[in-house]
């Protein structure tokens, strides 16, 4: 595979492979694990621990075998779609910052720790920056968000929420320089930068003149999403008012994003179907022809 190495683990790689339907075709596994350098022992361990684990069912051996995500994991295989919209959205000038800082606290006890635990991930996990001790903001709306989450884990009676204009932290105020300062935005950044020298080579093949096989687009398929995961979860989707520009995860998303209109393009099945599919309707929206 020609362009940068992406460095993908064999249980990211079955994961990327699940379809539409929650299965994976254990053949095509073994043949892009092996495009990708993995060998087919690799491939049998993973699969052996995901079905000990409970989050696959496997019917058949081997290559002809087939894998079936079991109910309670399939969740956990959906992409946030609605964020990687906003992303687009921010990308395009649609999504403007309305000027507001939005905060949570959450005071939950000992007694609830795992509870705790689980919420505190949760709020990193949609771009919180902590301030203090259980208190982290955003520069976007997230109350519902969070809340939704704190009610699943039974302690929406110990969260705050604060919604203002203003923010200082130590003697800084300005928005801008508090963005550099609560988030690491260079780390960010390189991440995406990455991801650009990932996706232009793979776009370069895609659009090439040549036919590609099941195999190969597959391959790139997964190389693509894991580099977009590893550029986008640790991403808070700033407004663009609040970081340094040009912004690398504007490119990043816009190469990307052609990448995958050509794998929709040749829709006969070669793709990921969950993930790309899933993603349609956000490319379709920000990929001119």
């Amino acid at each position: 595979m020609s362009g940068e190495p992406v460095e993908i683990s064999t249980r990211t790689l079955v994961h990327g492979m699940v379809r539409e339907d929650a299965t994976v075709d254990a053949g095509e596994l073994y043949a892009v694990a092996s495009a990708l350098g993995m060998s087919d022992q690799q491939v049998r361990l993973c699969v052996k621990r995901l079905v000990e684990e409970g989050r696959f069912s496997q019917e058949g051996r081997g290559r002809k075998a087939l894998l079936r995500v079991s109910a309670d994991a399939w969740l956990s295989f959906t992409p946030a779609v609605e964020f990687v919209r906003h992303a687009f959205r921010q990308d395009r000038g649609l999504a403007p910052w309305d000027r507001t800082w939005h905060l949570v606290a959450f005071a939950v006890p000992e007694s609830a720790r795992a509870a705790r635990d689980s919420l505190r991930e949760t709020i990193l996990r949609l771009g919180g920056a902590a301030l203090q001790g259980g208190l982290y903001v955003s520069a976007n709306a997230w109350d519902d968000l969070v809340e939704a989450r704190a009610r699943e884990l039974g302690v929406a009676g110990g969260v705050t929420y604060v919604v203002s204009p203003h923010l200082r932290v130590g003697g800084e105020r300005d928005p801008h320089r508090l963005a550099a300062l609560l988030w690491p935005l260079e780390e960010i950044a390189e991440r995406h930068r990455r991801l650009v020298a990932v996706a232009r080579p793979r776009l370069d093949r895609l659009q090439g003149p040549g036919a590609l096989s099941r195999t190969e687009l597959l391959t790139i398929a997964i190389e693509l999403a894991a580099e977009f995961t590893r550029a986008m979860e640790p991403d808070p989707l700033l407004p663009a008012e609040l970081l340094p520009q040009p912004w690398p995860g504007t490119a990043a998303r816009d190469v990307l994003a052609r990448c995958w209109s050509h794998l929709l393009r040749r829709d006969d099945d070669a793709s990921p179907a969950l993930l790309f599919r899933l993603y349609a309707d956000v490319v379709r929206e920000v990929v001119r022809p």
